[in-house]
């Protein structure tokens, strides 16, 4: 046997054994049965000079009168974030392979210990995490799904309780995998459905894909039982949407949307949606954010009555995570209104974005206002000390901040005047 097919051949063996170890573990989970795992897990150093350093990156941030922002957490490449019903435990997706538990015992508002949840499962970008009212974790990683009942009480140890809502390979059709637009967000509703977006790997995907991204959600959001059945897709026409949130007072569904690229600096515009019934469609392809036709599809017909977004955001920002404040921490002006990250531009000739925005209301439940609540992590020179990603709120009313680039959670709290 040569070199090369020696290598082959032992990367398929050893590969093989860990595919077995990983699916071995979840059905001894599924069980209650530990699997072996090292008690001795791994934190994360929350001081020394990293900390420091973010700290101090933090002062160029700029807010509105009476907030402050603080360094919550050191939690590397932190991504979607899920905030414990119970506890307050925070859990942070990533797009690698970790998910992270951040807790604050002694409840100071400055996370005092982050270490892996469930480390003894294999995962594929898990980015996606939300919480059911009755304290369920869900994880959404690029191709399952996972629940853990009691995820607060069993994450101190390597083994947890788990269950499989969307078996490995069955989320969207393997031949679609790809490292491009592969995260996902996920969100319970108020009919206790899990909501999940799905993206699609193409800047503009060809006309004979859609077919197969019509039929399986992808290229949109679906819409499932709790338990993976009765699956169906809830809205269409969605490039990559990496963002989603429920207004409680009139239930609508809100989602960000990331325009297509290779259009201009300045152009389409980022998104902002508003689903107000399942079966809508939000024009992807035909439309490449906003009301700009795509290239490849100017000739076509756009489906019917195509719902365009409620706000359009500066192009190439990567509008991402978002979530509607429900707490009274903060002035009037904000409670009930939504609070989105843009994660900056990666190709635009001037960078934009790296900031926090806030999306006010009209008493008819539609956008009214859209203005930038937290930024200044993209300095005058155009260098990122930080890239947004998502913002959840904690018990007390304060805001998280997550950043994939410094590897952080930042804490948006508010004093007065």
């Amino acid at each position: 046997m040569n070199i090369k097919a020696h290598v082959v051949a032992s990367v398929v063996a050893f590969s093989m054994p860990l595919a077995a170890m990983s699916q071995d573990n979840m059905k001894k989970l599924e069980n209650f049965q530990s699997t072996g795992a090292n008690l001795n897990m791994e934190t994360i150093p929350q001081t020394g000079a990293k900390a420091e350093a973010i700290r101090n990156n933090l002062k160029n941030v700029k807010l509105p009168p009476g907030f402050k922002i603080d360094l919550y957490a050191i939690v590397p490449d932190a991504r979607h974030m899920a905030v414990g019903p119970s506890t307050g435990i925070l859990f942070v997706g990533t797009r690698k392979t970790q998910v992270w538990a951040v807790t604050d015992r002694a409840k100071t508002r400055v996370a005092d210990e982050v270490k892996p949840f469930s480390p003894s499962i294999s995962m594929k970008v898990p980015n996606g995490v939300c919480f059911s009212p009755d304290g369920i974790l869900y994880l959404v990683e690029h191709n399952r799904v996972l629940a853990f009942p009691a995820a607060e009480f069993f994450y101190e140890g390597p083994d947890v309780a788990a269950a499989t809502v969307v078996p490995q390979g069955q989320l969207i059709p393997v031949e679609e995998e790809s490292f491009n637009h592969g995260a996902r967000a996920c969100r319970i509703g108020p009919d206790n459905k899990l909501y999940i977006t799905m993206g699609n790997p193409f800047n503009v995907p060809a006309k004979e894909k859609l077919p197969i991204y019509a039929k399986t959600g992808m290229m949109g959001i679906l819409r499932m039982d709790r338990d993976g059945k009765n699956r169906e897709v809830f809205a269409q026409g969605v490039r990559n949407s990496v963002g989603l949130d429920f207004n409680s007072k009139d239930k609508t569904l809100w989602f960000t949307d990331n325009q297509v690229d290779g259009m201009g600096d300045d152009t389409p515009p980022g998104e902002i949606n508003r689903a107000t019934k399942a079966g809508q469609h939000f024009g992807f392809p035909w439309y490449g954010g906003g009301k700009v036709r795509t290239v490849e599809y100017k000739d076509d017909n756009p489906p019917a009555n195509v719902v365009f977004p409620q706000v359009e955001t500066a192009a190439h920002a990567a509008d991402l995570g978002m979530t509607f404040y429900r707490g009274s921490m903060f002035p009037a002006k904000y409670q009930g209104g939504i609070f989105s990250a843009q994660h900056g531009s990666w190709n635009r000739t001037t960078p934009v974005g790296a900031r926090v925005l806030y999306t006010s209301l009209k008493a008819d439940g539609t956008a009214d206002k859209t203005e930038v609540f937290a930024e200044g992590w993209l300095t005058p020179n155009k260098e990122y000390l930080g890239r947004p990603v998502d913002v959840a709120m904690l018990p007390d009313g304060s805001l998280l901040v997550s950043d994939d680039y410094a590897g952080a959670i930042y804490r948006v709290s508010y004093a007065g005047q």
